[in-house]
């Protein structure tokens, strides 16, 4: 598996993106677009270490592109190096004040544009591992609430924008103070990773997250996922917490560490936001702890305007499924 980095090539001319790739292609993956409105979708599914962009295009010019690059949740961190014939200044400083990180004229000269595109791929790079630590949780490996939100948040525009599905759950520790005031917090940290550890062979694909939302409290990300897939896979987490086997003889649930979860699934639109989906599954997590805990609700969202114009949630029914396997294969649908 080829793990160069990715640049992104963007010139309406074939014989510039020609001459670009003949001085990169050696160190880098190179994918190419001929417009604004082909560079968008290419960069979506590529998700590119870098983006060389020209800047006189017909149609949507680089300048424009550029700023929806910046705006756009999955790709504002790509940095951007303008490639153009524009060569005064008034044109750099344009292109700088719109997110570009550099910018360099044409006719290409090899030598500096290979030394530009490597230090600012190595500079992301070095960015990209430091965002990394920062959002990871030292207790568990998970990722913290930070992250999740900025996943979520992305996930959620990805997902509107293809009119695809989301599901997102809650989970707590039953009776985890009680824990704690049992046995210990030193027992307490070892209890929370390894319910981590069990939550996270539960979201396998690429694209799910499990990260500790703070405390005992975790919550998951599971794109493209219906409200049965969802359910099923919250069932194989509450089961598997509760084969641990943890002793816990101040939970009121039963005699060994068990897990409550809620879950919302649904289509999502532009409107939704990471408020409207936490606090769909926080609901479904209350009412599993109002029914006994130990067990997993759900919740299929829509999304309804309200008198401000807002997203809010729309009931469509709840459920307490059977014990289930963990579901196989890359799609989750019931």
């Amino acid at each position: 598996m080829d793990d160069r980095p990715t640049i992104l090539v963007i010139d309406d001319e074939p014989a510039n993106i020609e001459i670009v790739s003949a001085v990169l292609e050696d160190d880098y993956e190179i994918c190419f677009a001929l417009s604004a409105e082909q560079a968008i979708q290419v960069a979506h599914a590529a998700r590119p270490d870098l983006i060389l962009l020209d800047v006189v295009m017909p149609g949507m010019d680089g300048y424009q592109l550029c700023r929806i690059f910046k705006a756009d949740p999955l790709l504002c961190d790509v940095p951007v190096i303008f490639a153009t014939a524009l060569g005064d200044d008034e044109a750099e400083l344009r292109g700088l004040a719109v997110g570009a990180i550099d910018y360099v004229t044409k006719p290409i000269r090899p030598a500096t544009l290979l030394r530009r595109v490597r230090n600012h791929v190595q500079m992301k790079r070095m960015r990209d591992q430091l965002t990394e630590q920062a959002l990871r949780d030292p207790l568990t490996g998970l990722g913290n609430r930070r992250m999740l939100e900025r996943r979520l948040q992305a996930e959620l525009h990805r997902q509107a924008r293809e009119g695809g599905l989301i599901a997102v759950l809650m989970l707590d520790i039953d009776h985890f103070k009680g824990f704690n005031d049992s046995y210990g917090h030193p027992e307490g940290d070892r209890c929370l990773q390894a319910v981590s550890a069990s939550l996270a062979q539960c979201v396998r694909r690429s694209g799910d997250l499990c990260a500790r939302y703070g405390g005992e409290e975790f919550a998951c990300i599971l794109p493209g996922t219906d409200l049965d897939g969802a359910l099923s896979v919250a069932e194989a987490m509450r089961a598997g917490v509760q084969t641990l086997g943890i002793a816990h003889r101040a939970s009121q649930v039963a005699p060994v560490v068990t897990v409550s979860i809620g879950v919302a699934s649904g289509r999502c639109d532009m409107g939704s936001d990471n408020g409207f989906w936490l606090t769909g599954a926080d609901r479904m997590l209350y009412r599993s702890k109002l029914a006994g805990r130990n067990r997993v609700s759900g919740q299929a969202m829509t999304t309804e305007p309200d008198a401000r114009g807002r997203s809010q949630c729309a009931p469509d029914g709840s459920h307490a499924p059977a014990p289930a396997p963990p579901p196989g294969g890359e799609a989750r649908t019931g």
